[in-house]
């Protein structure tokens, strides 16, 4: 249904989300994670006051839009099948894949894609970067994981995220011949993980480059990750 049939709870928080994933966009040129037009960050709009549900929307970018162009107007409103809902452009060719990750994923609020240069050639070797940095620990609690490899246009890719984040506790996988693509409990938390991804993806290629980067013990791992998630900021 259109979105002037939702209730007027979900329109005022659809007009907040748009303001929030409008201005998310501009940290992803900000801190080198795309190129062009490529890249999206999208928000769930929970719909049902008691939780998550599929009933749910999300706001997305448009396709093919450059960043400077992008306002909260301009950003598009779809249910979580990806159909669109409210706005004047198609929505990302992403949006599937953020969609299925809504649908499947409750205790996700935001999701983001890149192709930022590390990140993604790590990810074209199919290969997962280790967790040899204490930043990794505290962020992904371990190795960053490798997603299938997936064609775009339904739901494959949402698909290996899903299977793959499921069974770690990374924010953050790397879709094989694809790019990273981030979680979090909201937008900004998924963004925070993009940008947190790209830098130990690049600084463990450096150190790989000078030698053979040393291992963090799986239970200091867990402790970091402990204290990071748990006491860290509080």
């Amino acid at each position: 249904m259109p979105l002037t049939d939702y209730p007027e709870h979900v329109r005022e928080a659809v007009a907040a989300t748009r303001e929030v994933v409008a201005r998310l966009h501009a940290e992803l040129p900000r801190w080198g994670l795309i190129v062009w037009t490529a890249g999206n960050v999208s928000q769930r709009v929970q719909v049902d006051p008691s939780g998550p549900s599929e009933g749910d929307l999300l706001v997305i970018k448009p396709s093919g839009v450059t960043y400077d162009e992008l306002t909260p107007e301009s950003m598009v409103v779809c249910d979580l099948d990806g159909t669109l809902i409210d706005g004047d452009r198609s929505p990302s060719s992403d949006t599937a894949a953020h969609a299925y990750v809504y649908r499947h994923m409750p205790e996700v609020g935001g999701v983001v894609h890149t192709h930022s240069t590390y990140a993604t050639a790590w990810a074209a070797r199919a290969e997962p970067v280790p967790c040899v940095l204490t930043m990794m620990a505290d962020e992904f609690g371990g190795p960053i994981p490798i997603g299938p490899f997936a064609l775009i246009g339904d739901d494959s890719i949402g698909r290996g995220i899903v299977d793959t984040l499921r069974e770690s506790r990374s924010p953050a996988v790397l879709m094989q011949n694809h790019g990273p693509f981030t979680i979090g409990k909201d937008a900004k938390a998924a963004v925070k993980a993009a940008v947190m991804v790209e830098e130990v993806a690049r600084t463990v290629h450096i150190s790989r480059q000078l030698g053979n980067p040393l291992p963090i013990p799986q239970d200091k791992v867990d402790s970091l990750f402990d204290r990071y998630q748990n006491v860290y900021g509080r």
